[in-house]
């Protein structure tokens, strides 16, 4: 009688099955490594522009006098990124106070908007 030898190691199919499954795996893992620099990024960005709102928004309190209705942009560096920052001041029902809004845009994505009222010392 003649013995078959025992096979040892695997077929094709279930090594393609097993790259497969680390494929899927990597790829998953990629995605989530780069959303969570995309979140990083956006989370700096915002933070960065909440100090160019609020730069804007401690001038017009410090100012001594009531800012003027009207646009105006400037830009605002932080920590290397050039922000744009387009403030808006509007009359409000009381002639004493107005209404300012600072939005800061990264290129032309707008980043954050901050608003706040200040009145006549």
């Amino acid at each position: 009688m003649s013995r078959h030898p025992a096979q040892c190691g695997f077929t094709l199919v279930e090594v393609l099955v097993a790259l497969s499954i680390v494929a899927i795996a990597l790829t998953a893992g990629t995605q989530a490594t780069l959303s969570l620099t995309r979140n990083a990024e956006r989370q700096s960005d915002v933070l960065l522009a909440h100090v160019c709102a609020e730069n804007e928004m401690v001038r017009a309190r410090l100012s001594r006098q009531m800012p003027g209705v009207g646009d105006t942009r400037t830009d605002c560096e932080q920590a290397g990124h050039i922000f744009a920052v387009a403030v808006s001041v509007r009359p409000t029902p009381n002639p004493n106070f107005r209404r300012i809004d600072a939005e800061v845009f990264n290129g032309d994505s707008p980043v954050l908007k901050l608003s706040t009222v200040v009145g006549q010392f």
